[in-house]
């Protein structure tokens, strides 16, 4: 990691961000990274509240066993597999035997989703989430999340478009909390024009994130050219600066 970029980050984001709540980032190991390693859990866990504690500042290392989610482990590349009866569990269901969460309207849009749905096979055995100020040197983060409010992600989302002419440099594609925040945008980093993704519209994943917080997802890459133009751009101007206040009194 390099440290410069951490703590240039920092003064940027507090200068223009008011101190909001910092990013976490991810990367693939085969080490713990220095951060806890999670223990496998004894029944369905939702991933996204695990990482609660990584935005309260505690670093933790994920493996296929530490995913207590099915899901989970395949939008983390951990597997290819798919669980029985995808496709009535995420539209109507079978009565008496898998309940529907009607995210779709019928099993064969998600057959036809599930074929148009990205993969990947995940490079390492270990994923590892810190904040942005727990990062040290040997750490090699490879996507940056923010869970942010409205005010926020406006000033995220319109300085991931300030160097781009392409009108869906942020998209929102429709996938699960743990896709839109690791699947996706780590697909974005080997794009030769990496986007970022906005995200946690996930219903099942709703409950456990703040009321008024979304994702916005960055691969390292987009990332720094967005930390690079930070000082000159819309975050210098009076529009920002009306922003910038409402931001301060709800910080």
């Amino acid at each position: 990691m390099d440290m410069q970029l951490k703590e240039k980050f920092i003064e940027l984001w507090n200068r223009y961000f008011s101190g909001s709540e910092l990013p976490i980032v991810f990367y693939y190991t085969d080490r713990d990274g220095g951060a806890e390693v999670v223990k496998p859990a004894p029944a369905h866990q939702c991933f996204i509240g695990v990482l609660s504690k990584v935005r309260k500042g505690k670093p933790l290392c994920f493996n296929v066993n530490s995913v207590g989610c099915f899901g989970g482990k395949r939008y983390l590349g951990f597997t290819q597999e798919i669980m029985p009866d995808f496709e009535y569990f995420l539209s109507c269901g079978i009565p008496g035997k898998v309940e529907g969460e009607r995210y779709k309207k019928t099993p064969q849009l998600v057959l036809e989703y599930n074929r148009r749905m990205p993969s990947f096979k995940a490079p390492e055995e270990k994923i590892v989430f810190k904040r942005w100020d727990m990062l040290e040197e040997p750490d090699n983060p490879e996507v940056v999340i923010f869970f942010a409010q409205p005010d926020v992600l406006s000033g995220l989302f319109t300085l991931a478009n300030f160097d781009e002419t392409d009108l869906n440099a942020v998209f929102a594609p429709f996938c699960s909390g743990c896709g839109a925040i690791v699947l996706y945008p780590y697909l974005e980093k080997k794009s030769p024009s990496p986007r970022a993704v906005l995200g946690m519209f996930d219903v099942s994943a709703r409950p456990f994130t703040p009321k008024h917080t979304l994702t916005f997802a960055a691969p390292m890459n987009k990332f720094i050219r967005m930390v690079e133009n930070m000082e000159e751009s819309f975050l210098l101007t009076s529009s920002w600066a009306k922003v910038k206040a409402r931001i301060s009194k709800k910080s």
